[in-house]
């Protein structure tokens, strides 16, 4: 990094609006990339040079243009919560974070227009405090924040019922081109596909309108089972029941419930649970769905109570692997899209093969409107050969895998779009600036 470069960022940024030390911005290059053994050792050592804290997208403007002079990398921090190094400088140059770009500009019926820095948990918060409230946001929602979660994640809380971020739920973003003088573009509609979970490698997101629905007021509860079977009909059921509207329903083979240390009271030894959301009115009619499938309410957590203190979502999505972490470090976790006519057989071949290596945790969702058995199982890591040998097992038997082992986007389940990625990058992004070394794969390969 030359000289001129930092006095140009000091000629408008404030002192601590830019952090040089070495220590400090590794600690600030890291997302949670260690939930995998393999990335761990891939990116620990990686760095950006400084990080710069922009207070308004005017200074993130005049960023732009001296890194596009100066042909530095840039890429974007939220809160980090990301797994699969999205934020992680490769070859190093300008980080920028976020967290000073935090404010709701607007609330609409249907809809709510906020910066990419804005902490999920208190839009969800503000949102329902005016009758509304997200359709789908993660489970890391009380950190995350709105540019991350938009340019990194998929799905979550919700997504039994609204899908995945692409199905609607990102209605509108406004995009900042890496370019001598870069350019601001309203995208909507399909376009908006190369945008979300693009890892900010087409552009900074600098507004993003996110679709809203009516404020409902729902109860969490854990229905606990003594047959594994019996856990997935429940939730295949439950997912399909209209009649109980449902923001999660979320599926732990036993031992799993084990690494969920704050629940253990709830806990029955032995018994596969399923963790849900549903509306308060509907709790008589689950109540005798999940006995007709041998199924008991082991814990209600009331709405009076919803995201006050114990909160059930902690224990879903990926929550879940960190749970597993925390109580054994040799766990690690694969994504996986499993047939919905075969995945109790499915399910079935794996134990066979697997055994005490393979546990399945499945967060039930639609995807364009049909239900789909999604899961994040946990694995025993030993090897990477090992776990490969699983992902190809997994394959041959009709599961879709998306690997959360790389850092690359197109290797991550994202390579059937990645070709319109790779042509909106080479307009918003003619220097190849933007979050470098990300995306591996050429446009003439991919048409070759």
């Amino acid at each position: 990094m030359t000289l001129s470069y930092i006095n140009e960022l000091q000629s408008f940024l404030k002192e601590e609006q830019i952090i040089t030390d070495p220590v400090l911005t590794q600690k600030l290059s890291r997302d949670c990339y260690w939930y995998s053994p393999i990335l761990d050792e891939e990116l620990k050592d990686m760095k950006a040079d400084a990080v710069v804290i922009p207070e308004n997208l005017a200074e993130i403007e005049q960023i732009f243009a001296i890194a596009f002079e100066h042909k530095q990398p840039v890429l974007f921090k939220g809160s980090a919560t990301g797994n699969y190094g999205q934020i992680v400088p490769l070859q190093g140059g300008i980080l920028i974070d976020t967290k000073l770009l935090n404010k709701i500009i607007e609330i609409k019926p249907g809809e709510v227009r906020v910066e990419p820095g804005v902490k999920i948990g208190m839009l969800e918060k503000t949102l329902r405090e005016n009758g509304q409230e997200l359709c789908i946001f993660p489970s890391t929602y009380l950190k995350a924040t709105a540019g991350g979660f938009v340019s990194g994640g998929s799905g979550g809380i919700g997504s039994i019922t609204w899908g995945n971020l692409w199905d609607g739920n990102v209605i509108e973003l406004t995009i900042l081109t890496m370019e001598e003088k870069p350019n601001k573009l309203i995208i909507s509609g399909d376009e908006l596909l190369n945008y979300i979970h693009s890892y900010g490698t087409t552009g900074f997101i600098a507004e993003i309108v996110f679709r809203t629905s009516e404020k409902t007021e729902w109860i969490q509860q854990i229905i606990s089972f003594e047959n594994l079977d019996d856990s997935l009909r429940f939730s295949e059921k439950l997912a399909y029941t209209s009649s109980i509207q449902k923001r999660s329903v979320s599926t732990c083979e036993w031992p799993i419930p084990t690494y969920f240390k704050p629940l253990s009271k709830f806990i029955q030894e032995g018994k596969h649970v399923v963790i849900i959301e549903i509306n308060e009115e509907a709790s008589d009619e689950l109540q005798r769905l999940a006995e007709e499938w041998h199924g008991e309410v082991t814990y209600t957590i009331l709405a009076e109570n919803y995201h006050k203190g114990l909160t059930l979502s902690d224990y879903t999505w990926n929550h879940t692997t960190l749970w597993a972490l925390n109580a054994n470090e040799q766990m690690t976790y694969l994504q996986a899209s499993f047939d919905l006519n075969r995945y109790i057989e499915q399910v079935a071949l794996i134990q066979d093969q697997f055994k005490d290596e393979f546990y399945q945790h499945f967060d039930w969702m639609r995807m364009d409107g049909k239900v789909v058995p999604q899961s994040i199982p946990l694995v025993r890591f030993s090897t990477k050969e090992r776990l490969d040998e699983m992902v190809r097992f997994c394959e041959s038997i009709g599961i879709k895998i998306f690997n959360p082992h790389t850092y690359l986007l197109e290797a991550g389940g994202w390579e059937a779009h990645i070709s319109s990625v790779l042509r909106t990058k080479g307009k918003n992004d003619p220097r190849a600036l933007l979050n470098p070394g990300k995306i591996r794969v050429t446009l003439s390969e991919i048409v070759n």
